[in-house]
């Protein structure tokens, strides 16, 4: 397909199809991406409660490495759509590169720094001294990792911008495979322990990251290469800028679990806080896999959205939004309603163990009150982002992972100790609705103004 009749398919077709049709890919690839986090989780948990720890002391790690990734991606990925959106193509192909360019610089010196810092890093981290030794085997691949964490994160979501979302989704679920495949393989056959999953983990990226790079090579893609300069530093800030709000989201995201950790371990007796520790990432887990499919939803949204906003079809942007919202929201009542029935079933999935289910079961069931409400979150940042209106999209992005988050992690446990940790994310999720609730509007609104001014 070429550049003017996908400009043509994104700017004509019905939307509700066309939404749907870019989103069922990427919801299955987020599923199946989050589906091997919780395998990991699954599988880690066979060992004991101090790694079970270990995970979610490594899983803040990880969110940092995402949240650069997703910062050089979703940054590139909505200017590139922009530019196609207004017919500028050379220019496109030159933000692709450069995104791609600064995300695999800046994970060879994430690499490198937190490797010479292993120890202080899993402390910082949250690790206790029963949990370093696992924390440390998990930690030292996954950072060995994290260049290609990162450019793999940008190449899907620059394909996926320019429309090709099948495309995308084919290179993440490969590796997603090849994860689940290794886990059990390295972990329990050549007797690798929990360096294992993070092995399988790092090789699933790594395969993701060859099989994206030569999608990119396909007609309908816009190439990489790094034959001519790819260092435009001339559209960093906008990359940067477009991206600020995945930073934030993920960023703050990983500060939040760290904070979790050390809040945990000092309102925990000593001798239950890996238990505590586990619980809590069990839950995170669980969350995070769930909301996948409304952010999987949201990224088919936000490709229509960059390339209607460019091509100035402003009531095409608004009904994407609101029939992505409520499709999402209908789905997201339902699982909250069904998590909420099973939260003591589900959490000893991950690992049986009395303090870990108690714990877990009733932080699992406060945050499936909130769901639904999540869904207005994630879509209006979703929303703001495409539209390049970077800093509404950063501070909503920013609220449910940091701005509430970390002011209610430091407060709500000095009145009710461990309820208060168990009940920190759902309490900060309704304060960001309500955030996002009066940014969401208030940008919809101005939004409906241009359309009128267009039409007169």
């Amino acid at each position: 397909m070429t550049q003017d009749e996908k400009f043509i398919k994104m700017t004509t077709e019905p939307v509700p199809g066309l939404v749907g049709k870019l989103a069922v890919p990427t919801i299955l690839s987020m599923l199946v991406t989050s589906f091997y986090n919780m395998v990991d989780t699954y599988f880690v948990g066979k060992i004991n409660t101090s790694a079970s720890g270990a995970v979610g002391v490594v899983f803040s790690l990880m969110a940092i490495i995402q949240a650069f990734g997703f910062m050089f991606g979703h940054g590139s990925g909505n200017f590139l759509a922009r530019k196609l959106g207004e017919k500028k193509e050379d220019e496109a192909k030159v933000i692709a590169n450069a995104g791609f360019a600064f995300a695999f610089s800046f994970g060879v010196i994430f690499a490198i720094v937190g490797l010479l810092n292993l120890d202080t890093l899993a402390y910082l981290l949250g690790s206790t001294d029963t949990i370093l030794p696992y924390a440390r085997s998990y930690m030292g691949p996954i950072l060995i990792g994290a260049p290609w964490m990162m450019s793999s994160i940008v190449l899907n979501n620059e394909i996926r911008y320019q429309g090709n979302a099948q495309t995308a989704m084919l290179g993440i679920m490969a590796g997603a495979i090849i994860n689940i495949g290794l886990d059990p393989l390295l972990m329990f056959v050549f007797k690798l322990g929990i360096m294992g999953a993070a092995i399988a983990t790092v090789s699933g990226q790594a395969v993701s990251f060859v099989l994206l790079l030569l999608a990119t090579r396909r007609a309908g893609n816009i190439r990489i290469t790094l034959k001519k300069n790819p260092f435009a530093f001339r559209y960093l800030w906008e990359i940067v800028a477009g991206g600020l709000p995945s930073l934030f989201r993920q960023g703050l995201a990983s500060v939040s679990a760290i904070l979790l950790n050390v809040v945990a371990k000092e309102f925990s007796a000593p001798d239950m806080a890996d238990a505590v520790l586990a619980g809590m990432a069990i839950v995170s887990k669980i969350s995070m896999s769930l909301n996948s499919a409304v952010i999987g939803f949201g990224q088919g949204f936000q490709p229509v959205c960059s390339f209607n906003y460019g091509a100035a079809k402003y009531n095409r942007v608004r009904e994407a939004f609101f029939f992505s919202v409520k499709v999402c929201a209908i789905l997201m009542f339902g699982i909250g309603i069904l998590c909420f029935v099973f939260a003591p079933v589900i959490v000893p999935w991950f690992r049986d163990d009395e303090v870990v289910s108690e714990i877990g079961s009733f932080a699992l069931r406060a945050q499936c009150i909130t769901y639904v409400f999540g869904v207005w979150i994630i879509l209006t940042n979703m929303l703001l982002q495409a539209s390049g209106r970077a800093f509404g999209a950063t501070v909503i992005s920013s609220c449910r992972s940091g701005l509430c988050f970390i002011p209610v992690i430091l407060i709500l446990p000095k009145f009710l100790g461990i309820t208060g940790v168990q009940l920190s994310q759902a309490a900060a999720d309704m304060i960001a609705f309500f955030i996002s609730l009066f940014g969401g509007l208030y940008f919809l609104k101005n939004l409906k103004a241009q359309e009128s001014q267009i039409e007169k």
